[in-house]
């Protein structure tokens, strides 16, 4: 039987534009940034994607940190305050980050229900699941089964994503299965994934001008034939995010179903671990 009300709580990463998370009642709980000495929540004036781009080109030393239990725990009790009787907690992998951690140790403490969701994806992927929670709610559903569509939705997404080094992620040591190009072969453009929660390997491009090209057709590969939401995102390069976002508008018009697609650029979080110039893309299909 579904709860009354049922919250849905996400973190800074799912890189949700503002008037989505208005549309769906959805909470956006910050991760985040260290620009040298000094901590700063994302999406705060002092952590924006400008700032670390600049930080990371002048080799100011950039980290990021999830969460607090208790700031997810506050979420949890603003849920409850505003009359949520249970709340569903979807965020970014948790073999990338701590937020899952930090959202499995507040919910002991939560004075509703919390039922956690790792999607095993980051930006877009994390974003597209929280929605989905929330619409399968909206609809009458319950706790369970927007949990079960949030996964699902995340399972069917595919993050591709161009970085101009591998530098950076080295760095962050986010690398993952990418890390068999690493040693000697940081020059190559590489094309990247998320798989199995963790980034992944997917093509080696010479330059940058056939990368984005391939990542255009990969993307437009993942698509298929049905319906599908589709979001670009950028670090210190929204030339290039534009002129893709332009062309997958044209080529998935049909299977967009009048849905735009999301251009944004990438959140301080994310954009601290794969540098400027990153072009990245999220195609989620519908069903």
């Amino acid at each position: 039987m579904p709860i009354a009300r049922v919250a849905v709580v996400t973190d800074s990463t799912a890189s949700l534009p503002a008037d989505v998370v208005a549309a769906h009642a959805l909470t956006v709980v910050p991760l985040q940034v260290v620009l040298g000495p000094h901590a700063h929540l994302e999406g705060s004036p002092e952590a924006t994607p400008g700032r670390v781009a600049q930080a990371l080109r002048d080799h100011v030393p950039v980290s990021t940190s999830r969460p607090a239990p208790a700031r997810m725990l506050e979420a949890y009790r603003a849920a409850a305050d505003a009359g949520a009787e249970a709340v569903v907690s979807v965020h970014l992998s948790g073999q990338m980050s701590g937020t899952v951690e930090a959202a499995q140790l507040a919910r002991r403490e939560s004075p509703v229900p919390v039922t956690v969701v790792d999607t095993r994806q980051v930006g877009f992927g994390t974003g597209y699941a929280a929605v989905t929670a929330a619409e399968v709610l909206a609809a009458g559903g319950g706790v369970e089964e927007a949990a079960a569509a949030a996964r699902e939705r995340a399972a069917a997404c595919s993050a591709l994503f161009y970085v101009d080094t591998l530098e950076y992620l080295r760095r962050g040591g986010r690398v993952g299965a990418a890390a068999a190009l690493l040693g000697g072969a940081l020059a190559v453009k590489p094309l990247l994934t998320i798989e199995d929660g963790v980034v992944g390997s997917l093509e080696r491009v010479r330059t940058s001008a056939r990368a984005l090209a391939r990542l255009e057709e990969l993307a437009v590969e993942r698509a298929g034939s049905g319906p599908v939401d589709v979001g670009v995102a950028h670090l210190a390069s929204k030339e290039r995010a534009a002129a893709l976002t332009a062309a997958l508008r044209e080529r998935l018009a049909d299977q967009l179903e009048g849905r735009d697609v999301w251009c944004a650029e990438l959140g301080a979080v994310l954009g601290a671990h794969v540098g400027p110039g990153t072009i990245a893309v999220c195609v989620a299909p519908r069903t």
